[in-house]
């Protein structure tokens, strides 16, 4: 099980890199690809650095990762969330419809962990049907790369389901599980199911 969920991440890291490769030209994603390898791009000349693509990446907005919160959040969805913006160097949404002294109270104990890994933190307060709400928002902020969410709330069990519309959400949603139930389960079980899953909603 742990191998599968270290391919899973790696996995989703590969997606996250790959979408953001979309908005750089054909010419930065080769000195991209060239410095992620420490070579000077042998096209790089003083009229145009290489310092050059770090300065455009930097100057557009960093891709940010969203989460779905409900009324509680469990500190193992937490700890994969910060992990994975720390690996992929992007900043995270809070996106909720529970009222701003709840949502607080259960982010406040993790705000050190974030200025730690230099992740920015935004909480957008959704009203309205759940889903439809959670569309518009999402459609409206590219830099949005996927979205977490529990397996148990109401949002994952209907993608579990299959009750929710292929096109309901416009980016790939990662359902997480309980990694203590998953722990139980193991013992119990010899083969049990991967406790992160991911699917295109």
């Amino acid at each position: 099980m742990t191998r599968l969920t270290e391919a899973l991440k790696k996995m989703l890291n590969a997606l996250a890199v790959a979408d953001a490769g979309e908005y750089l030209t054909t010419t930065r994603k080769n000195q991209y690809l060239f410095q992620a390898r420490g070579i000077t791009p042998p096209f790089t000349s003083p009229a145009t650095p290489a310092d050059s693509t770090a300065a455009a990446v930097s100057a557009r907005p960093r891709r940010r990762i969203a989460l779905y919160m409900g009324m509680e959040l469990r500190a193992d969805m937490m700890d994969y969330v910060i992990q994975t913006c720390s690996r992929l160097n992007h900043d995270l949404t809070v996106l909720t419809f529970e009222s701003g002294q709840a949502v607080r109270g259960m982010l406040d104990p993790y705000r050190d962990a974030l200025e730690a890994e230099c992740i920015d933190l935004r909480v957008q307060y959704l009203t309205g049907d759940p889903v439809r709400d959670l569309g518009r928002y999402l459609r409206s902020h590219p830099e949005i790369a996927f979205l977490a969410c529990k397996d148990t709330g109401y949002l994952g069990r209907s993608i579990l389901k299959g009750t929710q519309r292929q096109n309901a959400l416009p980016v790939p949603v990662v359902l997480l599980g309980d990694a203590q139930a998953g722990a139980l389960q193991q013992d119990a079980t010899p083969a049990a199911t991967p406790q992160t899953r991911s699917t295109v909603a």
